[in-house]
């Protein structure tokens, strides 16, 4: 968790102010004070309890009786002492990470602050088709017979567009682990609320989140990969000397996306499963700035090698993730929008999720400090599905596969029918 009595410091709140978070701090003052109150209290009516038991003489029965009240007002110490700790917990688990001073002002509403493009954006003769008219023509993907498994908003894939996630999978894997140095993992994808509450997930998005109870053990379905492979390290003390650590996975991908119905609905852009190649880094917190350099790098490698034209943009500090402190978002051309879309998220976490997971880094004679964790797509199946379709259509409604997945294909070119060559 947070240090509570650091966020009370004034530049900290002002620091919270900019991404729209008025921290309460007259009631967390409270709260803390209150609770060192009663922890005071409680030790002292232990301790007296343990004096008369070491006495061993039951006493008088004035002795008796006061031994029973401190008796009963300890275990009414400890109860709200319980209670007091829990409010306080639940408060700071719902405080939002402390964004990077060089993190722009702003939101939504403002324009975004662009890095740097790559590419040159397609150009058609005639309107680009969306990916939805050109896969679901070519028989690709079929969401009005996935809406007949499991409703609105997932899709089946087939023929040559099941072809085509697979080979993309397996591209990604093979980039980040060859080329980027990533240890592959297969991870669960059913994790504790504990998991969700180390990487920021839980309490602030319960609602986004789907969840099975079997008796009194209950598992929520991981919203990315980011979850499992932060916590593989939950309460544990690495080695400064091993790190950095470099994690990748693939992974079904399960949101509720609450709030978020008539939006971005079409096609393969938002929906409630979908599958992910997600980068994971841990680090000393020293290094994070140059980390997230590096991360997303390798995530724009991915796109370049695709031939996708896209752009890097920096957040603005209302635009932040719950966990984040600062953002590149990578943003992909999709011409049957005729607009930029978020493709990848690359995050700076600096120690946020490690407080609240517990992970931290053994100094050489320096003691330890919480690890910095940082995440980023790298890439998201469908999305990219979408964009390549999208960017590389030809005038016959054809596809031509990037040079660098055919390979994994077997195949260079989709057909309006669906057969490929």
């Amino acid at each position: 968790m947070h240090d509570i009595m650091a966020l009370l410091r004034p530049e900290n709140c002002a620091r919270l102010a900019r991404r729209g978070h008025e921290l309460d701090t007259t009631a967390l003052a409270e709260l803390v004070t209150r609770r060192a109150e009663l922890a005071r209290e409680r030790d002292a009516l232990r301790a007296e309890l343990n004096r008369a038991r070491r006495s061993g003489a039951p006493g008088p029965g004035a002795a008796r009786e006061q031994a029973k009240a401190a008796k009963e007002r300890l275990q009414k110490v400890v109860y709200e002492h319980g209670q007091c700790d829990s409010d306080l917990r639940r408060r700071v688990l719902a405080i939002p990470n402390l964004p990077d001073d060089a993190v722009p002002d702003g939101g939504p509403a403002d324009p975004a602050v662009e890095v740097r493009r790559w590419g040159r954006r397609p150009e058609f003769a005639g309107p680009a088709r969306d990916h939805l008219d050109l896969g679901t023509a070519a028989g690709l993907f079929d969401p009005g017979r996935a809406a007949k498994v499991s409703g609105a908003r997932f899709v089946v894939s087939r023929g040559a567009g099941a072809r085509l996630e697979r080979a993309l999978v397996s591209f990604l894997l093979d980039l980040h682990t060859g080329a980027h140095g990533y240890v592959e993992h297969g991870v669960p994808h059913l994790v504790t609320p504990d998991a969700m509450t180390g990487t920021g997930q839980l309490p602030k998005f319960a609602e986004d989140l789907f969840g099975t109870a079997v008796g009194e053990r209950q598992l929520l379905l991981i919203p990315t990969a980011e979850v499992p492979l932060v916590n593989l390290y939950r309460e544990e003390t690495l080695d400064g000397r091993d790190l950095p650590l470099a994690l990748v996975a693939h992974t079904p991908c399960y949101r509720s996306e609450a709030g978020s119905y008539g939006r971005d609905t079409r096609g393969l852009i938002r929906l409630h499963q979908f599958e992910k190649v997600e980068l994971v880094r841990l680090c000393h917190p020293d290094q994070a700035a140059a980390e997230l350099e590096l991360l997303v790098g390798h995530a724009e490698e991915a796109l370049r090698r695709l031939d996708l034209h896209y752009r890097v943009v920096r957040l603005r500090v209302r635009d932040l993730g719950f966990a984040a402190r600062q953002t590149y978002d990578l943003e992909v051309w999709l011409p049957g929008q005729d607009t930029f879309r978020e493709i990848s998220s690359c995050s700076d976490c600096g120690t946020f999720q490690a407080r609240r997971a517990g992970i931290r880094v053994r100094q050489r004679d320096r003691g330890t400090v919480h690890a910095a964790t940082l995440n980023g797509s790298g890439l998201p199946i469908g999305r990219t599905v979408a964009a390549i379709l999208e960017q590389h259509q030809q005038p016959d409604g054809s596809v031509a596969i990037p040079a660098a997945l055919r390979p994994y294909t077997g195949f260079a070119q989709i057909h309006p029918d669906g057969s490929t060559t």
